[in-house]
This record gives structure tokens, sequence and C-alpha cells, in this order.
């Protein structure tokens, strides 16, 4: 058991920090692609990347943070983790005894994960932005006819929302379904920019530069797995383990065999998550198509998920309100960061234990 302390952070320049130092010590090293912005306190921004491993291997682990901004602090914490652990039973030993090169991702939206916020600096979900972008605007996006309806009551004029306007929508809600409400609000939209779950309408920076990593480190590997980390959504600790790729039951079929029949599949159904437009794994067939390929997102719970979607809708709207009171965007910012990321240790301990279990997985069927 790996242990947790000394792993976590409280701000994004604190997190980055300790993983550029874990790999230091570890004697990693890390190319860092530079965000064109800076951080909430003046800080640089970048995505670090770290590989331990020979280049041309043949199998490949990726290891993923902050895809979703906030979450990076769960996601730095379980990397930090793994860097730590430099035992001979340890993560990192045992990938180098089986040829497994592994690519830590540190930060794939530094932007979001030092403001506090789930999205990019183009207000973009990074896990709905991998359209085909090409021949806008006469070729369509996806049409998500249900967030239209509804977007006037989960962004209203003012916050707190008034009574009528939560009675609207937990009446639409009770008239269409609690799930058909969650997919209408996740599944990603492309017609409201300063809207939820944003999926843009070109590719973003960290889309861009994702890219460029993959080609780089990841487009002459035969196997290849990808654990992206995330969290807010399932109940508090646990890490659901979310087939991450296109319906293919082949390769569902593979993701089990490495993590589990608990693997579960937003395509059947028996995930927490809705089915989701525009998502990051589409990468994979474009870069990385010689490889087999196996994907896992590791979602922890944090609180319940009403909670979750109000502290969502509460910055977005302080993001389109920045007239709002210093005192309420202080509040609305600790509820967000609450609903992403438990301070507790025994919270942490949880994470770090099921994502080291995760990575340890992925390296054995890598080596086989």
């Amino acid at each position: 058991m790996t242990s947790a302390e000394g792993c976590f952070s409280q701000s994004y320049a604190e997190a980055r920090a300790g993983f550029l130092a874990a790999c230091e010590a570890a004697h990693i090293p890390v190319q860092s692609h530079a965000h064109p912005l800076l951080g909430r306190d003046g800080e640089a921004l970048a995505m670090d990347v770290a590989r331990l491993g020979a280049r041309d291997a043949a199998a490949v682990l990726m290891i993923s943070s902050a895809c979703h901004g906030v979450e990076g602090f769960a996601g730095s914490g379980v990397q930090r983790a793994l860097l730590a652990d430099r035992s001979e039973s340890g993560f990192m030993a045992s990938a180098r005894r089986a040829g497994v090169a592994v690519l830590l991702i540190h930060a794939l939206n530094p932007y979001g994960f030092s403001w506090w916020r789930r999205v990019t600096h183009e207000n973009v979900d990074l896990n709905r932005n991998w359209q085909d972008f090409s021949g806008l605007p006469q070729r369509s996006l996806p049409h998500n006819t249900a967030y239209d309806a509804i977007q006037h009551w989960l962004l209203p004029a003012q916050w707190p929302p008034t009574a009528e306007n939560e009675a609207e929508l937990a009446a639409w809600a009770q008239q269409h379904g609690a799930r058909t409400l969650q997919t209408a609000l996740t599944a990603g939209q492309y017609a409201h920019p300063q809207g939820l779950f944003f999926g843009g309408h070109r590719p973003t920076w960290s889309h861009q530069t994702l890219r460029h990593v993959l080609q780089e480190h990841a487009s002459r590997c035969q196997r290849l797995s990808w654990i992206d980390l995330h969290t807010g959504l399932g109940p508090s600790g646990h890490g659901e383990r979310i087939y991450a790729y296109r319906p293919d039951d082949t390769a569902l079929a593979r993701a089990r065999m490495v993590w589990g029949p608990e693997v579960t599949s937003i395509y059947d159904g028996s995930s927490a998550s809705a089915v989701l437009t525009g998502l990051m794994w589409n990468v994979v067939d474009e870069e990385c198509m010689q490889a087999e390929y196996t994907g896992l997102a590791m979602e922890y719970g944090t609180q319940p998920l009403d909670q979750v979607m109000l502290a969502l809708r509460a910055e977005q709207w302080l993001d389109n309100h920045p007239q709002a009171s210093a005192e309420l965007r202080r509040s609305i910012k600790h509820q967000f960061r609450d609903a992403f990321y438990t301070d507790t240790s025994a919270w942490k301990q949880q994470i770090v234990d099921q994502g080291v279990q995760a990575a340890q997985q992925a390296v054995a069927a890598l080596a086989g």
C-alpha cells in the first residue's frame, strides 16, 4: 500500500512543483509544454510529460490527470504516489522489469486546474472537444436539443436561483426522468459557448498539445493502455472503472480482462455516466491507429450527484457574471472545489490505493 501523505496539494502550483520534484528524484526526464496564459497566482502553466522507458518500447501505459482542470487535485496525487514508490516491488520498478514504457501526463488542462475551473481557458470541456471541426459551419456539430430546453433554468439571471426557477427545473426532470436530465446536462453541447459542458467550435490548446504528445510518444508502439483520472461522479471514494473508447465489444472485453469484470460502459447503461459526445479517446484512432488500445477512465466519487451538479451550475454562472461580489465568488469557488476534491486523509488514501492497483494491472497486462 502506497501512502497518500505528501502526494496531494492545495494548489496547481504546489501540485506541479511536487510532480516535477518527484520526477527529478526518480531520474525521469520531463518535457513541458507551456500554456499561453498564467495561473491564478501568476504562475507558469504547462502540460508536463514524464516518460519512463525506451522510446521504441512495444508497450506504453499513459496515465493522465486534470482533463477537467479542478479534478487534477486527485489525479496529480495518484501520479505523485506512483512516482514516490521507488521500492523494488513498486509500480515504477515493475514497469521497468516488464519493459513497459510509462507516460505520465500531468495537467492536460493546467488552466482549469490552477483557476479551479473544470473547463479550459476557452470555456470548453476538453472531453467533449474531440469532434471533426473541419468544414464548419457547413458541417453541423451534434445538437443537444434537451440542453437547449433547460439552459435558462440551469444558468438563471441571478444566483442563488429562485425557488420558482428550481421548481420549474425539477418539474422538467420529473416529467422526463433524472437520467434524461443528467444526459441533457452532461452529454455535451455545441450551441451555447457560455453554457455548461460546451464542446467548442475548434480544437482547444489542450486538444492540440495532447495530440502532439501522442504523435511523439504513442505513434509507434504495438500496445497502448491509457488511464485517465477523474472525480465527481459516484459514491464518495469509490473509483468507478469506466471503459474509455468508442463502442467496440472486443476492446470492452479486453478492458475487463485487464481491470476486472466491474469495468462499466456508457454504451450499455452500466456506468454512472451518461452517453457523451466528443470524447478525448477518439484521438487514439487518429494518432495511434497502429496500436492495440485498451482504455479506462477512473471516476472517483466525491459528493451526491445533485450537489455536484449544483456546484457546476454555480461556477459557470460565476464565470458569466464577473461582477459578482467577492464573498459570493469565494463561496462558489470553494463549493466547486469541494465537489471534485475531498480534502481528507481517508479519501486520498482510497484514491491512491485504487489508482496504484489499476496502474499495476495495466502493466501486468501489457507485459503479457
